[in-house]
């Protein structure tokens, strides 16, 4: 006796699967170009305070 499956659930993996692989893409994207959520303190520039190397990089 052969049992038939009705093809919902072919057509459901092909409607989800994209989804699926979409929401994956775009939460990379939102993690990418959302705001800066690094908690470093702010130090700016800082002065060159060592002496320079006398030889040359030839």
């Amino acid at each position: 006796m052969s049992t038939h499956k009705p093809p919902w659930n072919l057509l459901d993996a092909i409607k989800t699967i994209p989804q699926q692989i979409i929401g994956y893409i775009s939460s990379a994207a939102i993690r990418i170009f959302s705001p800066n959520d690094d908690n470093y303190p702010a130090t700016g520039t800082q002065p060159f305070e060592g002496e320079p190397d006398d030889e040359t990089l030839l």
